[in-house]
């Protein structure tokens, strides 16, 4: 999916270690969320297709979600691979927002087994249960599904379902966005060529 990259490239690096501090600092200011991002996903026509998800990891490989394989944004980034995430935290300094781009790849089966691991016990049952993005005649048939699920794993431990994984964006593109006065916004881009990651301000 040309998602090779240099790890250690250190622009590459500044522009992860500026994200990971802004999660932090996000956290530490309140905001509700912020792990919170959008993801936008592309169709085989080019229909654009945006939700909100969860980041669960971010280092020098990518940024990591997780989600159903059989979802609507599983078939879409079957079909375009290319994806963009955004987050916004409003309770940090004057908003800050962040962009990134690039190309999505399912992580391996043995971090998300990891990662379901952590999960509660009832989001796990959950995972099994709920035919993501599916049609769902009337809420009971959903609340049949998840007794089945419990009754199938009674005192036993929840396995990750085969159709549940991650997913990791590999950026090409990182753009950290600082609100100030008169719209006149602070922007930063870290952007991945053929000889490397460079970094340059943009206008407001």
């Amino acid at each position: 999916m040309g998602t090779t990259q240099n790890h250690s490239d250190p622009i590459q690096l500044e522009a992860l270690a500026q994200v990971r501090d802004l999660l932090d600092e996000a956290g530490a200011a309140g905001e509700p969320e912020p792990a919170a991002m959008t993801l936008a996903t592309a169709d085989a026509a080019g229909r654009i297709s945006a939700r909100i998800v969860l980041l669960k990891a971010v280092d020098e490989r990518g940024f990591v979600f997780y989600t159903n394989y059989e979802s609507a944004k599983a078939e879409q980034l079957a079909a375009h691979s290319q994806a963009a995430l955004c987050f916004l935290w409003k309770s940090l300094r004057h908003v800050v927002q962040v962009r990134v781009e690039g190309a999505v790849a399912k992580a391996g089966a043995g971090e998300a087994d990891a990662y379901f691991a952590t999960r509660p016990r009832e989001s796990r049952i959950g995972a099994w249960a709920s035919k993501q993005s599916q049609t769902l005649p009337d809420r009971a048939e959903l609340d049949a599904r998840i007794a089945e699920v419990e009754a199938r794993y009674a005192n036993v431990e929840v396995p990750r379902p085969p159709f549940w994984g991650g997913y990791r964006l590999v950026p090409d593109m990182i753009e950290l966005w600082f609100g100030q006065r008169a719209r006149l916004h602070d922007r930063v881009r870290y952007e991945r060529g053929a000889d490397g990651w460079r970094k340059s301000l943009l206008y407001p």
